[in-house]
Parts: structure tokens; sequence; C-alpha cells
């Protein structure tokens, strides 16, 4: 992998038009997975260590109870729901992007989040309490940037207008909603069969 193809993501998120046509019709498709991936890889880390190591002002965790499986899972089910929810309904409004368009346009949208936010895990830990908002500003111009990404992204791998990429990404989040609904219904109903077997079993042991 050359010079060009690791500076490629950069590109993409200065210049998101360009980039995110040149990521759909130009680029090496495998190339660009596997940066996606190690996009995808880099935002798990920083934020497993912005759990464990971010500055007591600023965490909202504690450190000693923080969960790295759960920390994963907040990263890649988000963007699975969002890929697999957006892919559904743009193939039924005639949308260009298939998944992996839809994946590798959403991962570089994420990229911000890593360069913004990385540095201030460490920063984070020798601010005062005023300086608080310059992290909270920071935080919230890399998820405004990631946002603006999503769209461009959505809007050139589509071949959408702005006003149907907004409509498309408005019933994604519903969408996400719904499905998130089903997992915890699903998830509840298996904890429940489960109880049920275990207590079962407890009775026909104790009956014997």
């Amino acid at each position: 992998m050359n010079k060009e193809y690791i500076t490629f993501p950069f590109y993409v998120i200065m210049h998101p038009f360009n980039g995110y046509w040149e990521l759909k019709y130009e680029q090496n498709k495998k190339l660009n997975l596997i940066l996606s991936f190690g996009i995808l890889l880099m935002l798990i880390l920083t934020n497993v260590l912005s759990s464990q190591y971010s500055g007591f002002l600023v965490n909202i965790y504690n450190p000693e109870y923080m969960n790295s499986l759960m920390e994963i899972t907040y990263v890649l089910v988000p963007v699975l729901f969002w890929c697999v929810a957006n892919w559904s309904l743009t193939t039924l409004m005639d949308g260009e992007g298939k998944f992996v368009d839809i994946f590798t346009s959403t991962c570089f949208a994420l990229l911000p989040l890593v360069i913004v936010n990385f540095p201030w895990i460490w920063l984070s830990n020798v601010i005062s309490m005023q300086e608080t908002t310059f992290y909270y500003f920071c935080n919230s111009f890399a998820v405004l940037w990631s946002v603006y990404l999503l769209f461009v992204g959505n809007m050139t791998v589509h071949q959408f207008t702005p006003s149907k990429t907004i409509v498309t990404i408005m019933l994604s989040l519903i969408a996400i909603g719904f499905m998130a609904f089903l997992c915890l219904l699903f998830f509840s109903l298996i904890q429940q069969i489960i109880t049920f077997i275990t207590i079962l079993y407890q009775e026909i042991t104790l009956r014997n």
C-alpha cells in the first residue's frame, strides 16, 4: 500500500465531494475496504482509551467498571445498523450504492472522530474545569464534521439529490430505532426462555 492510498482518507474528509466520487468510481475497492476497517479499528481504540484514560472532569464513566467489549459494541453495532438500514432503504429508493460502498463511505466519515478526539484523551488530564469548554467544543465539532461527511457520502454514493438524501437519512434513523427495538425484544425473549428452562431444570432436580 503506497503513500497515496494511506493519505486518501484525509483527502476525502477535506474534499468530500471529489473524495467520495473517487472513492466510489476510481479507487481500488479492496484497498478502500482495508482502509475502512483500519479507520473502524482506530475508532474502537479511541473509544476504549477515552473511557479508560480521559480526565475525571470529562469522563462520565468509572474506569474501574469499564467493559472493553461493551465499548467495542458501542461502535460496531451503530455502524452495522446504519449500513443495513441505509442499504435496505436505498435499494427500494433506486440508490446506486452497494452495501460495500455504504460501509466504506460511512467508515471514512468517522475519521474526524478519531483525529479530533484522540489527542483530547491525554489533554483532558491536564485541563481545568474552565477549559473543559474547549473539550466539548472539539467533540461537537468532530460529530458535526462526521455528520456532514455522512451526508455528502450518502448523496454521492447513491447519486441522490440533497433533499432525497435528507429523507433517506431520516428514514434510516427510524429504521435503526426499529431494528434496535426488535433486537431488545429478541434478547429479552431469549433471556426469559433461558430463565424458564433453568427454573424447570431446578424443579425436576429437586423433585428427584
